[in-house]
């Protein structure tokens, strides 16, 4: 029997958890533009700075991004599958947050408001409707690389002899090139959303910090979402032959005697 909860009940956990998280965030994002008098923070001044709260909001978002690695490596059993819960994690706490500071405040208003999505290295700008492609994106990539673990052999008893297996390898030389694109088009969003801080970059922290963007380039990030969606291609393509790759590894597990 194995030691761990199914798939399904990981998955669920994780998207409790990061709604959970979402309603955190929004209430905190709530609560510091309300001091900022920034509910929308497209407007002149978009980071006004009062007191400490630069530095705290900075290890913050540093925070809420190693908390939810955290519960994608507890939640997987293979560091590939583990990455896949922190992204379906990460895809489910972009989406919410945005819907809870609907709720809260009435913001957005549309898909298209700009918005100040994370400060590090330099402050992020973009329509609301670009993150939440991107958070789609890690849901959908998450939710099939996690079926991965359905081609572990089931762990025996502690007392058992028998060792456990390998996940069963793809063997394809394909198995780095979704990955490279998948690469190229993170960097290239980056781009789209860094643009106008690397425009005032040259010009000090303060130009910087109050610098508003004056165009999104949605042509160049499509071109992002294509090259980001290519591991998930990869994984629906490869899937097609994955019934017959399971039945294998659960012949295998029984002939070596990890599976009851």
């Amino acid at each position: 029997m194995s030691p761990f909860p199914s798939r399904a009940a990981r998955l669920s956990l994780v998207f409790a958890y990061a709604v959970a998280m979402a309603w955190v965030e929004s209430a905190v994002v709530f609560y510091l533009r309300t001091m900022v008098h920034r509910l929308d923070p497209y407007q002149p001044d978009p980071l006004p700075l009062i007191g400490g709260l630069g530095p705290v909001e900075l290890v913050r978002e540093a925070a809420t991004l190693i908390m939810l690695l955290a519960v994608g490596l507890l939640a997987g059993r293979a560091w590939r599958t583990r990455l896949a819960y922190a992204a379906f994690a990460f895809g489910v706490w972009d989406l919410f947050y945005y819907l809870f500071l609907k709720v809260i405040c009435g913001w957005p208003h549309s898909l298209l408001d700009w918005d100040i999505l994370f400060l590090l290295p330099l402050p992020w700008w973009g329509p609301v409707l670009a993150p939440l492609c991107i958070a789609l994106l890690m849901i959908l990539w998450g939710a099939l690389a996690s079926r991965e673990e359905e081609t572990l052999p089931v762990l025996a008893a502690p007392s058992s002899r028998a060792r456990t297996e390998e996940p069963i390898p793809r063997g394809h030389v394909r198995e780095w090139t979704p990955w490279g694109l998948n690469a190229l088009g993170i960097c290239l969003a980056l781009s789209v959303f860094m643009a106008d801080a690397f425009r005032v970059s040259g010009q000090g922290v303060e130009v910087v910090r109050k610098a508003l963007p004056r165009h999104f380039h949605w042509p160049l990030f499509c071109l992002a979402l294509a090259l980001m969606a290519a591991p998930i291609l990869s994984l629906w393509v490869g899937g097609r032959s994955e019934p017959g790759a399971r039945a294998h590894g659960r012949g295998r597990g029984r002939a070596s005697g990890t599976e009851p």
